[in-house]
């Protein structure tokens, strides 16, 4: 095999111009050298690391008027400037029958559709979750739904597996995948009280399986969640899901919430707690896991943004390829607008820079364009100003300068739409320039003499 200092070495020798055969040898080495350094600065990654927003306030704050911005000012759809920040999946809550109260109300059947052929046409992937309530289901909350609650045991069965099956299948007509269901939402003490209680195992143990054979009747390949709450809690969990796989409780995957603000901690000191739970349950059980719920204060948003870059680098480093992804429950909630602390909007309609954390790739590039034109000029440069040629591209762009050995060694945001002067201080040597604009990355070579 070819090592990678091999092909630095080749990639840059003097090759006379009339040598076309040493000149195709060249750019195929060149091509290598891209490819080499950008991977280096991956885990190998199967599939799309899922970077996603629980966005249930949405319908409802568009309808009382309010306007999104992006970072430069301009109003625009708020799936739009998330997409632009790296989010790619949109997870959708969804009750029995909700009331219409604006913050606590609303998530129907109809109003999820609606979102979810919004997701579809906007490339998102999705997720659907099942609170099996009329409104929140939490840890504390976990209210049997007003039309189902005189129902004996088996008529619950029947109205949970009906449920499920409307939403997905009526998703499916739509032409919308769901790739998650998430069957009840954190669920550590069950759900639909107090039949489905962690007290009756067995109860809840046939709840969560008609959960999961609703699912898998609409689409197959729909895999299913279980929530829990405090994902950094490895007691929790085993507690939780040792009891599951004694009843015999099929699902897919593990989703985890992480708040750190609930907590009453920074997140410095229970990540480590987070990224060792999910790599001891994954190996455990043998189940992926995700972190379905996180977010940050707000008024902080450098810590929020710290937080979140922490959180998808434990996530993505558990073995086996077992960490899918990380979301944030209502980054568009603006505290005026919900009341909710944790968002990452500001009062000015516009994001914070908490939010930019989703720009950040823990499994690496997306695809390398080997095709799209040089973006940064001049080349060989002195290693001290680089000038940057984003007229061409629209949205955030990020901006990162690699070692030969993969080392992340500056990463910068800028707004597209003009020419951007970058300071770099490097020493002579071989590096890589990545480009990252919704969500393609382009790799390009810099000399540095």
């Amino acid at each position: 095999m070819v090592s990678l200092h091999c092909v630095i070495l080749l990639a840059n020798q003097e090759v006379p111009v009339a040598d076309q055969s040493n000149n195709a040898l060249k750019k195929l080495l060149h091509t290598l050298l891209l490819t080499a350094v950008c991977f280096l600065f991956m885990n190998a990654a199967k599939a799309q690391f899922i970077k996603g927003a629980d966005i249930g306030w949405l319908p409802q704050m568009e309808a009382s008027g309010y306007i999104f911005y992006d970072s430069t000012g301009t109003q625009r759809d708020c799936l739009e400037i998330l997409k632009d920040h790296g989010i790619n999946t949109l997870r959708l809550r969804v009750w029995v029958e909700p009331s219409n109260d604006r913050v606590n109300g609303h998530c129907s059947k109809k109003e999820v559709a609606a979102l979810a052929v919004r997701a579809k046409n906007m490339g998102m992937r999705v997720m659907v979750d099942f609170h099996y309530s009329d409104t929140w289901a939490d840890p504390g909350h976990q209210a049997i739904p007003s039309a189902w609650v005189n129902d004996n045991f088996n008529q619950l069965l029947d109205h949970l597996y009906l449920h499920t099956f409307q939403v997905l299948d009526t998703l499916k007509l739509l032409g919308v995948r769901t790739e998650w269901a998430q069957v009840g939402n954190e669920i550590s003490s069950g759900m639909l009280w107090p039949e489905g209680s962690t007290s009756n195992w067995s109860q809840l143990g046939a709840l969560l399986n008609k959960g999961y054979e609703a699912v898998k009747a609409v689409d197959s390949s729909t895999k299913v969640v279980l929530h829990l709450d405090q994902g950094n809690d490895n007691y929790r969990f085993r507690a939780f899901f040792d009891s599951a796989e004694n009843h015999h409780v099929k699902y897919d995957i593990i989703g985890l919430s992480y708040y750190p603000y609930w907590l009453g901690t920074d997140y410095t000191l229970s990540v480590g707690d987070l990224g060792s739970n999910m790599d001891d349950i994954s190996e455990r059980y043998n189940k992926e896991v995700m972190v379905v719920e996180t977010g940050g204060n707000h008024l902080l948003a450098q810590n929020t943004y710290d937080m979140l870059k922490a959180v998808m680098k434990k996530t993505a480093e558990v073995p086996n390829g077992k960490g899918l992804g990380v979301m944030y429950w209502e980054p568009e909630g603006e505290a005026a607008w919900s009341g909710y602390p944790l968002n990452c909007w500001g009062p000015d309609g516009k994001p914070t820079s908490a939010l930019n954390a989703f720009l950040f790739n823990p499994l690496g590039v997306k695809t390398i364009n080997s095709e799209q034109e040089d973006f940064f000029y001049p080349n060989p440069s002195d290693g001290k100003l680089l000038h940057l040629d984003l007229k061409k591209l629209s949205g955030l762009c990020v901006i990162r300068v690699l070692s030969v050995n993969g080392m992340l060694l500056a990463e910068n945001s800028f707004e597209s739409n003009s020419t951007i002067p970058l300071s770099l201080g490097l020493k002579p040597g071989i590096y890589a320039i990545q480009l990252n604009n919704k969500g393609n990355t382009t790799c390009r070579k810099l000399i540095v003499r």
